[in-house]
């Protein structure tokens, strides 16, 4: 519970771009280590390995920009970034997923441990280079991940997954209109509503 209600904060910070977001996704990473050592889920134990070393590359990553702008710029990936992030998602999946069912005792579901592993990764990337795409990469791993932690016992993780769906969208809405070009305020701007 303690490793998911982090997880849900460290969401919320990278939501609002905040630097302290890496920092709690390794806290929690290391904490759902613990929760899955007893369970015979080695993609949820592997995605939380790779939450915390790739909470160290993006919390470096994201200092530096901070440092050198002020702020965490976002950015929609191009398209090239956007085909080698697939192409490397689809090819690393592939391979684990082959290794997981040359050694069966890695994984009771190699495709779906496989998905799960290279998608965290893939998502976290996105996320340290500032790409917008992040958060559709976290919407496909939660697509996998929601039924397998169910599936796997770990109810608590699956509600906390959904609930993670929710604001994945509103995330992504608030990145989506950070990349924007700012509009010259208006006088017919309703209050509340953006310029």
């Amino acid at each position: 519970m303690i490793g998911n209600l982090l997880g849900l904060t460290a969401l919320a910070l990278g939501w609002r771009r905040s630097v302290i977001s890496w920092p709690v996704q390794l806290l929690s990473g290391a904490v759902l280590i613990t929760a899955y050592l007893n369970g015979h889920v080695p993609g949820l134990i592997g995605k939380q390995l790779i939450v915390i070393a790739t909470a160290l590359w993006g919390w470096s990553r994201w200092r530096q920009s901070r440092k050198a702008t002020g702020e965490i710029a976002v950015r929609f990936a191009s398209w090239k970034e956007r085909a080698l992030l697939a192409g490397a998602t689809a090819a690393g999946t592939v391979a684990l997923a082959e290794l997981f069912q040359a050694f069966p005792k890695l994984s009771w579901n190699p495709w779906a441990d496989a998905y799960i592993f290279v998608g965290t990764l893939a998502a976290m990337f996105a996320q340290g280079r500032g790409w917008v795409e992040f958060w559709f990469a976290w919407i496909a791993v939660d697509v996998v991940g929601v039924p397998l932690a169910f599936d796997s016992g770990y109810t608590f993780s699956g509600l906390t997954y959904a609930v993670y769906f929710v604001l994945v969208l509103f995330g992504m809405r608030a990145w989506y209109l950070r990349t924007r070009s700012p509009r010259p305020a208006s006088d017919t701007v309703l209050q509340g509503a953006s310029a």
